[in-house]
């Protein structure tokens, strides 16, 4: 699949997607009004959980603090409690506190706009600080996480092994002004269509396009 193609399945899925009853649907929801201190955090405790559960658990820790600097009042325990059931919750409250820290001694309590700040903040990786990039800034950029690695290898738009060779093969191949839209396609088309085993390729609005890699099964 060559990238002009690639962009025609964007195009599809923009169009369904808000038909599906897909979780990340109204985590985009909640997103539009919050700043890029709170869709930092909350990306932070989205790792490896639901979207659901995140959803929730960000909304009870955003109660409580929804800046680095109220956040610092909070202890670990307290920001703990709040994203419970989170994976990793006491973890990723460590990391909570100890970003809000560095936001306000070194950045004036702002989120840093450039990938290479964002990268220097503990517990954030490229996912996260492409995902804050487009989602707080509206810079281009491609958030790559599960959904978007396997579905991108299965369109047969890149051959990769690792999220981050297919960040850069994407790059490479996607013009710049959809960068942007594909994780939140992916990602809801992933957990409705595209499912990692036995895909719903029956209903697929796109499964004419797809080279379908790695499928041994479908519906």
């Amino acid at each position: 699949m060559d990238g002009k193609t690639f962009v025609k399945v964007l195009q599809i899925l923009e169009k369904e997607f808000p038909k599906w009853n897909a979780p990340v649907v109204s985590l985009m929801a909640r997103r539009d009004s919050r700043t890029p201190y709170q869709i930092l955090i909350s990306t932070i405790i989205s790792l490896r959980t639901k979207d659901e559960v995140t959803a929730e658990a960000s909304e009870r820790l955003f109660k409580l603090a929804d800046n680095p600097y109220d956040m610092l009042r909070l202890s670990e325990d307290e920001i703990a409690k709040a994203i419970y059931p989170a994976g990793f919750y006491r973890n990723k409250a460590k990391t909570i506190r100890e970003i809000s820290r560095i936001l306000v001694e070194k950045y004036g309590g702002d989120v840093p706009d450039t990938l290479d700040e964002l990268l220097k903040l503990p517990g954030v990786g490229r996912k996260t600080a492409n995902l804050v990039l487009a989602l707080s800034f509206n810079k281009p950029a491609i958030c790559v996480d599960v959904h978007v690695h396997r579905i991108s290898n299965r369109l047969g738009i890149v051959s990769t092994k690792t999220p981050e060779e297919t960040e850069k093969q994407l790059m490479e191949k996607v013009p710049r002004k959809y960068w942007s839209k594909i994780n939140d396609l992916l990602v809801a088309f992933g957990q409705t269509i595209c499912k990692p085993v036995s895909p719903y390729c029956s209903r697929c609005p796109v499964a004419h396009l797809c080279e379908k890699n790695g499928v041994e099964r479908h519906r």
